[in-house]
């Protein structure tokens, strides 16, 4: 049996999880979530998982998997995620991908480059100037080191910076070189779908879920987060729908400037995983422009794997 696994990407409310659930039902198997949030526990509504009752009918994995403060990255979900997809090989089922974490992807798909250890006196260091100096004095040797990789960050991601001087300073070489030397042979077929919706349409279901958030108490779900005492510096909050819901909370501005600011910043993170996307061409684009379609879409992805 070939070592095949559905891959589903798009951006944000383009009804990824519907077609994997509708693929995963047809098929018999299990689904992973490539999404960098939904993996959090407690993070529920401003994340959009899939409603209690599918998980239950459907096996998930990395869904409601961690605590917030805890360390998960792209390197971790490939490697998990690899041995998923192995143990249901060994079952003779097709393992679903579903996600928007563009990195999460690679990672999977292609394998990120891990080989440089790292080095906790080289890590303090830069943090040390970092502290000091700022993000910009970080950005700015990376910059006279390795131009390629720093054109490709923005100086306020310091821990991608700080990353690639680790690399740099190690071997002497940058990171996408040393990247591009790196393949992993796992003889996996990753068959890739994205959902292709007009940009007025997307634009306009974003609009949707968002007043749907709140409907559904999206206030409440960050206010009770935030109740357990963590931190609203940690990645897993600082990100769209609960930063500025936090800024709600804190009297910064109102909750409509909140919800404007959602919707906002959900447009451009959808116009930020389009791009990342786009840039790989083996993934198989599906007009849509109702989410009614999803089913006549699963058929036909049914149709070409099968």
């Amino acid at each position: 049996m070939e070592r095949l696994v559905i891959v589903i990407v798009g951006p944000t409310c383009s009804g990824k999880t519907s077609l994997s659930i509708e693929l995963a039902r047809e098929l018999r198997t299990e689904i992973l979530s490539a999404d960098s949030r939904q993996v959090f526990k407690h993070l529920n509504i401003g994340t959009a998982k899939p409603k209690t009752e599918l998980l239950n009918s459907i096996k998930h994995h990395f869904i409601d998997s961690i605590n917030i403060d805890e360390k998960f990255n792209a390197s971790i979900f490939e490697e998990e995620a690899l041995k998923i997809i192995e143990n249901l090989f060994q079952q003779k089922k097709i393992p679903i991908v579903v996600g928007g974490s563009g990195l999460y992807i690679q990672a999977l798909v292609d394998g990120i480059f891990n080989i440089v250890s790292t080095d906790d006196e080289m890590r303090n260091k830069f943090l040390e100037i970092k502290t000091k100096d700022g993000v910009e004095a970080l950005y700015n040797e990376l910059k006279n080191v390795d131009p390629v990789s720093a054109a490709k960050m923005l100086p306020q991601n310091w821990k991608r910076v700080t990353r690639a001087l680790e690399v740099y300073y190690s071997t002497g070489r940058p990171i996408w070189e040393l990247q591009q030397l790196y393949k992993r042979e796992n003889e996996i077929n990753f068959l890739q779908y994205g959902l292709d919706w007009d940009r007025e349409q997307l634009y306009s279901n974003i609009e949707l879920r968002v007043d749907e958030m709140i409907k559904n108490g999206l206030v409440e779900e960050v206010n009770n987060v935030l109740s357990k005492g963590y931190s609203t510096i940690l990645n897993a909050i600082n990100t769209v729908g609960y930063k500025e819901i936090i800024k709600y909370l804190e009297n910064e501005i109102s909750l409509d400037e909140a919800i404007s600011l959602i919707k906002r910043n959900t447009r451009r993170f959808a116009k930020r995983q389009l791009t990342w996307f786009r840039k790989d061409k083996r993934i198989k684009w599906i007009p849509i422009n109702d989410i009614e379609q999803i089913e006549k879409i699963s058929t036909a992805i049914l149709e070409e794997v099968l």
